[in-house]
Formats: structure tokens, C-alpha cells, sequence
């Protein structure tokens, strides 16, 4: 066996402390976030509104180090990976308690059942539970667990061995993802017996920092402190609150008058004055991120390559950074950030050139007057701060080659949920990396099996996937890293989207605040944060 033993890591992250609550839970914390969850069950979304509501309550089996990309113990406390790499056994945590709440009264501690629930769920559409609360998985499936994951199989109440089709080389990355939270058998249970299995996901049940106590649409989530959590000492907050406010300046207003102490997203031309307030603090980071256009190939015209590349010679990309991003980011050239290992910096962009893209339309077939819906988020990402800005200069660069672009937009969710299914003609979105492995950009966004999850160009090209599912039984980096540039190039010659920026990230929060530490996967956690008087 090649053996991976996490004890240091343990003991970086303080999980082996034996501090009691008597230290911790004291004060209430708001945080100011940006949009309404559509739910709480992790497996079910992708974007980080979803995964930010989720987070406070539960754990997986391998997590990510706060603040960072490498990956330390959660629900597992070690795990072996078998010579070929395709078994891993997961040893798992003694004496970890379920939340206990006015809708659910746990009866044993977490065991080997509920990672068995958790995963067998998203691997069988047979599964009990599945049948009666019938749902997509779209990360799971994107990333091709759901056809790799052989079976999953407990040899012990604490032992679990997950048995791979071929080597993942990303594989404990990905199940430290939010997609891969550890559920409660025994609540799912209860559910199907009451015959209510849809509430797991609106009344959630894990092992996390903080319990669910309430949640009112574009309102807000308020959670309570885990007073039975596995690791005390992270727990350093009575109450936490996000108070949803979808406009970024009513965000910042929030809190400068401290009625947040933490929000997120602030406009470009705000980060000025929250630089200068006295009793403000603003983290500065460069964005693990990617903001971009998505060109929906199944729909005519953009189904014609022509046509893909004269709309991305005719976007004024400078011009856009330099009203949307406002000094905050760095054109976008590649589908993934240059801070990714294997990005390829030998790929150029096509030069803007309306002329050019004219006539590649018109060599294409498309008439002068051809109406395109372009569809425009409504609130702010970490990749895109203000997305209907973004349209209206798209609007204007693609009237200037002869097309009538109609703007379209809905609510976040609804947005999502509309553009996975491929009703857009082009949309703006982005993405921010997951997990650290190329993977999560070229496989998770642009490859066949992420159709209906995250590949909102629905371009799927066989000799692109070849090369990153190679690429992803690959252990050694060097021999994963020529295929992901070959994949690149690929990607670059069809134009299923045209990158446009990588942002730099602004978290702007309270000097009171101790313990916050800014994610690369842009996720906002406030495991071990707490907030002084």
C-alpha cells in the first residue's frame, strides 16, 4: 500500500486541540453576501452563492487548508491509496455528532453509513433516496466520478474504500470540493419515512461549525453555533447571519456602518474609499479566476467556428477592462487563469478586428441585421463586477459588425438553471477555480460530460476530451501538463468562448474581525473566524 498519513497536517490546522466551547462561541457576525441559495444540498449546485449558504454546515473527508490550495484531514482522518491508484481507503473520524435541531435528533455519532449514503446517492440513480427525491448532480457527474467511482464500500464502521475505474490524479482534490459534503444517513431515513425527502435541502443536516436555524429568500440565513463540533476550537461565533443584499453599494453601505462586518464583490470604484476608512480592513488578492464569453454551439450560427471567431476578434477587450474592471484585473488570453500549473503562455489572442470579423460573417452566411440574444448576469462575480455593463460594450462591439444583440437577463438561480440548459444564444459567466488542478478549469468547463453542468457552451469535441481524460490518468505533472497545453491550443482554434479577464479580488471586512482568510477557490468561510468587541 502507498500510504498517506496527515498527521502533520493535523497538527498545522489545530484539529488534534482539545480546546472546550468555553473558549469559543461568543458575539454575532453578519456577513453581507450577494444572492439567495436556491438550496443547502451541496451536490445539487455550483456557484458560489449556493456553496457559501452550505459551508458553515457541514464537512467532507478531505478539506482545503484555510486560506489555501493543499488539502488536509476532514471526516477522514488519513487515507491510503492503494500501488495502481485505484483504491482508496479512508479512515474515519471518531465521535463526530451530527446537528442536532428542532426538526432532527441524531441518535449515533457519523460512521462509515453516511459516506456510504452520501456518495451512493450520486453514483445510483436506483438508490432509494434518489428515486424519491430525483435530482442532477452536476459537478459529480461533470467530472466524470459518476462513470469512474467503481464502488463504494465500508469494511468497518469507520473504514470506507472508494474503488476508481482508472487513477484520478485530482481524485482527493475533488472530494474535498463543497459538491462531496457528508449528509446523514440516518436523517435521510427520516425523511423518506415521513415522505419528505425534499427537505434536505431546505432544512439541512451536517456535521459542520454551525447549525441551520432559518432561512428567508433575499433575506436572510441565520446559523447557530455547533456546540457538539468535533473541532471546538474553530467555533468562536454564537451567531452568524448573512444578510442577502444583491446590490453591491447597499453591501458596501452595510458595512461601513457595521451593521456587516464582513461582505464581498465590492464595485471597482469603491475599493478606493474602503481602502481609506480607519475602521475597514481590505485583503488584496490576485483572482483565481476566469470571466468569459460562452458561445452556445448547438444553436445556429455559433454551431460554425467562423462565426465563434469573428464575434471574439470584435470584442474591444481592453475597453471592457478598463470600464468594468477599472484597474482590477488582467485581460484574460487562455481558459484558465496563468496561475494555474500547466497554463500554456504561447497562445496569443486574435487581434481585435471588426473588418475581419465582418467578413467572416458574411463568408459564414450570417446576414447583416441577424438578432442574438446575449444574456447578462444580475449580480456581481468575483470574475465579472458588473456583467449589464459588460453587455450593453459587447452590444455596441457586435452592432458594429452587423449584429442586433438583445440583452437578457434573470434571477441568479434562475439564470443558472436557464444556461445549463442551453436556452441562451451567448452568455457571460466565469468561474473560480475549485481545487487547484487543471482539471477543474479544462475538464469541468469545456469537456462532453459537463454538458448540463458547467460547459455552458455545450461544445463537445472529441479530440479536446481525448487529451484531458489522458491527462487525468496521469500521476506524473510534467508528462499532465503537455497534454492540458495541447488541450489549450485545441480549445483556442474552436473559440467555444472568448476569455476576457481575470479579476483581482477585493475582500473588504471589518477590523474586527480576526481569522478570515481569503480563499483561492472563492469560497467564504468562517470556520474559526471570530469578532472582537
Amino acid at each position: 500500500m502507498r500510504h498517506t498519513l496527515v498527521l502533520s497536517a493535523l497538527l498545522g490546522t489545530g484539529l488534534l486541540a482539545t480546546t472546550s466551547m468555553a473558549q469559543a462561541a461568543g458575539g454575532s457576525l453578519v456577513f453581507c453576501s450577494e444572492g439567495s441559495p436556491a438550496g443547502f444540498d451541496t451536490a445539487q449546485y455550483t456557484t458560489a452563492t449556493d456553496n457559501d449558504a452550505a459551508e458553515p454546515l457541514y464537512n467532507r473527508l478531505a478539506e482545503f487548508e484555510k486560506g489555501a490550495t493543499n488539502v488536509v484531514p476532514g471526516l477522514a482522518t488519513s487515507w491510503d491509496i492503494s500501488e495502481d491508484g485505484l483504491k482508496y481507503t479512508f479512515h474515519l473520524r471518531e465521535g463526530v455528532k451530527f446537528h442536532t435541531t428542532d426538526y432532527f435528533t441524531p441518535t449515533r455519532d457519523f460512521n462509515a453509513d453516511d459516506v456510504l449514503f452520501t456518495f451512493n446517492r450520486m453514483l445510483d440513480p436506483q438508490q432509494p433516496f434518489r428515486k424519491a427525491y430525483p435530482t442532477e448532480f452536476p459537478y459529480f457527474n461533470g467530472m466524470s466520478l459518476n462513470k469512474n467511482i467503481a464502488k463504494v464500500e465500508a469494511t468497518g464502521p469507520l473504514t470506507v474504500v472508494m474503488t476508481l475505474n482508472s487513477v484520478d490524479a485530482a481524485f482527493i482534490q475533488n472530494i474535498a470540493m463543497s459538491f462531496a459534503a457528508i449528509l446523514s444517513a440516518e436523517y435521510a431515513d427520516q425523511l423518506l419515512k415521513t415522505g419528505k425527502p425534499s427537505d434536505i435541502n431546505q432544512k439541512p443536516i451536517g456535521t459542520g461549525p454551525f447549525e441551520f436555524k432559518s432561512y428567508q429568500k433575499d433575506s436572510n440565513i441565520r446559523y447557530v453555533a455547533n456546540q457538539q463540533y468535533w473541532a471546538p476550537e474553530r467555533v468562536k461565533l454564537k451567531n452568524l447571519i448573512f444578510s442577502i443584499n444583491t446590490d453591491a453599494s447597499v453591501r458596501v453601505q452595510k458595512l461601513k456602518a457595521n451593521e456587516c462586518q464582513v461582505t464581498l464583490h465590492p464595485r471597482p470604484a469603491d475599493v478606493p474609499a474602503l481602502k481609506n476608512d480607519p475602521k475597514l480592513q481590505l485583503i488584496e488578492k490576485p483572482g483565481f479566476n476566469l470571466g468569459y464569453i460562452a458561445y452556445n454551439t448547438r444553436h445556429k450560427p455559433f454551431d460554425q467556428v467562423e462565426v465563434r471567431r469573428a464575434l471574439d476578434m470584435a470584442v474591444n477587450k481592453q475597453s471592457i477592462l478598463n470600464a468594468v474592471y477599472q484597474g482590477a484585473g488582467q485581460l484574460a488570453v487562455n481558459a484558465m487563469p496563468p496561475t494555474q500549473w500547466s497554463y500554456d503562455d504561447t497562445i496569443k489572442d486574435t487581434p481585435y478586428n471588426p473588418e475581419k470579423a465582418k467578413e467572416l460573417l458574411k463568408a459564414a452566411g450570417v446576414k447583416e441585421g441577424t438578432e442574438i440574444t446575449l444574456w447578462a448576469m444580475p449580480v456581481q462575480r468575483p470574475y465579472n463586477p458588473n456583467a449589464k455593463l459588460m453587455a450593453e460594450m459587447l452590444q455596441a462591439d457586435w452592432a458594429k459588425i452587423g449584429l442586433k444583440v438583445k440583452i437578457v437577463s434573470y434571477e441568479w438561480g434562475e439564470y443558472i438553471k436557464r444556461t445549463k440548459n442551453g436556452e441562451h444564444d451567448v452568455s457571460l459567466i466565469g468561474w473560480t477555480g475549485d481545487n487547484g488542478d487543471p482539471d477543474n478549469w479544462l475538464g469541468t468547463l469545456y469537456s462532453c460530460d459537463a454538458i448540463g453542468g458547467n460547459n455552458y457552451s455545450m461544445w463537445c469535441d472529441q479530440e479536446y476530451d481525448k487529451l484531458i481524460k489522458q491527462a487525468k490518468v496521469v500521476t506524473d505533472r510534467d508528462q499532465r501538463t503537455v497534454l492540458y497545453k495541447q488541450a489549450q491550443q485545441l480549445l483556442k482554434q474552436q473559440v467555444p468562448i472568448t476569455p476576457v479577464a481575470h479579476s483581482t479580488v477585493n475582500q473588504p471586512l471589518s477590523v474586527k474581525v480576526e481569522g478570515f482568510k481569503v480563499s483561492p477557490f472563492g469560497r467564504s468561510v468562517f470556520s474559526g473566524v471570530s469578532l472582537n468587541p
